[in-house]
């Protein structure tokens, strides 16, 4: 049973991860707690989904933007010093939501305004944290930290959302966002005792002359290494083929409340449901580390997301049939939530190979412009595959635009291997870009 739980080595050969990892769990959800709690109360002000559908807009901008440039900037700088830093900013804005929320200003736009700081700040610390990894752990346990990692975020995600609602309506806005200053906190101090990590130079490079190129050119080199590396690039190009053809997000709505005719109960049974799966894949992550051939693991784990896909549509159309025809849609939730935890379960396998992949495979001092890319590709892909995705059911309808898109990310991530089947190849003992 030991060999199938999830390898806590990384926790036992690192103090300074394990303190970084029980920081970023308890901060994570206290992340969660405010960000549901933010659209909550912009929904309580406005009456608004297109207004709480804006806070998207407002994240997602200063994310890619920050993004891209901080891992830029985490390639020339003591990492150290700008995780601590961009956590400052975090924890500080944390403050600012919940001091707007005692003062009761009720403003809409100082929300705006401060999730679009958040996002900005949290694009430069996710992929300064990503580059950081490998340091603390070598790269033999980076993939047991990813599965922490992953296990990590997937709690936050299912938790972070049903505490929200239940204090919201127990204590009120203001001590829901004052829980996340306080766990934050345990975030702060982790970066705060990290060792000084400054980047590695390549061929006796000065300091001096590295910060000269900190810029948007420092971000167009970490492009053009990525467009030359194509077991990297796959990584990016792989999962952005999952995301735009079978995201089912946008769909949930729809399908829980409409076509199972649970209500709100099963559309939040359906989204619980694909943060289990990754949960449960971080919990029996044992045998994810004796994986070697890791380019592999990422196309079968895609295709397992795809088919995931495709059979929840199938049970989508079963219980839509069924209900046409006077029978009782419901009775297919279980079916349809199974399908969306094997779906969860395939994607958190699938991240966390290709994270490993671009951890281990880029040189340290290009590690945080690559992870600025994942870091965007990661929270814009799904963006795209929500538009996709909710414009194809308004022609083919939900079932159908589920089993279409399972089937296209199968067939589209299979071509890509034909394409370049040397990521078939990819072996971590011989990490090849």
């Amino acid at each position: 049973m030991a060999r199938l739980l999830a390898d806590l080595t990384p926790l036992r050969f690192s103090p300074a991860y394990r303190r970084l990892w029980i920081g970023n769990s308890l901060s994570a959800v206290g992340t969660q707690l405010t960000l549901v709690a933010v659209s909550l109360e912009v929904f309580h002000l406005t009456g608004s989904s297109l207004a709480v559908g804006m806070l998207g807009a407002f994240a997602l901008v200063p994310l890619v933007v920050a993004g891209l440039y901080g891992g830029a900037v985490a390639d020339h700088v003591d990492r150290r010093k700008l995780a601590l830093a961009s956590s400052s900013v975090l924890w500080l804005t944390a403050v600012l939501i919940a001091a707007q929320a005692w003062l009761g200003l009720e403003s809409v736009w100082v929300l705006y305004v401060l999730v679009a700081v958040h996002s900005g700040a949290s694009g430069i610390n996710q992929p300064t944290r990503g580059a950081i990894i490998p340091a603390l752990v070598g790269l033999k346990l980076l993939p047991a930290a990813n599965a922490l990692n992953m296990m990590t975020f997937s709690v936050a995600m299912m938790v972070g959302p049903l505490f929200a609602g239940v204090l919201v309506a127990q204590v009120g806005y203001a001590w829901t966002y004052s829980v996340d200053v306080v766990t934050f906190l345990a975030a702060l101090y982790a970066v705060w005792r990290l060792p000084s990590l400054p980047p590695q130079r390549q061929d006796g490079e000065e300091a001096a002359g590295a910060r000269r190129r900190v810029g948007w050119g420092s971000v167009v080199e970490g492009f053009r290494f990525l467009g030359s590396r194509p077991n990297l690039r796959m990584t990016f190009i792989a999962d952005i083929v999952a995301m735009a053809t079978a995201f089912p997000r946008a769909l949930l709505p729809a399908i829980g409340a409409v076509v199972l005719g649970g209500g709100e109960a099963a559309v939040g049974i359906l989204l619980a449901a694909m943060a289990l799966g990754a949960f449960l894949t971080g919990l029996f992550s044992g045998p994810l580390t004796r994986i070697v051939r890791h380019g592999a693991a990422v196309y079968w784990a895609i295709v397992a997301w795809g088919l995931s896909v495709a059979g929840f549509g199938v049970v989508v159309y079963l219980a839509a049939r069924a209900g046409a025809s006077g029978g009782e849609p419901r009775h297919y939730l279980w079916a349809a939530a199974a399908c969306l935890a094997l779906a969860g379960c395939a994607d958190s396998v699938s991240s966390v190979f290709r994270n490993t992949i671009l951890q281990s495979a880029t040189p340290d001092h290009l590690r945080g412009r690559l992870q600025g890319v994942f870091i965007v590709v990661v929270a814009g892909g799904p963006r795209v595959g929500e538009m996709l995705t909710g414009g194809a059911a308004e022609l083919l309808t939900e079932p159908m635009t589920l089993m279409a898109g399972g089937v296209l990310c199968v067939l589209g991530v299979s071509a890509l291997m034909r394409w370049q089947p040397g990521f078939l190849k990819y072996d971590s003992r011989h990490p090849v870009p």
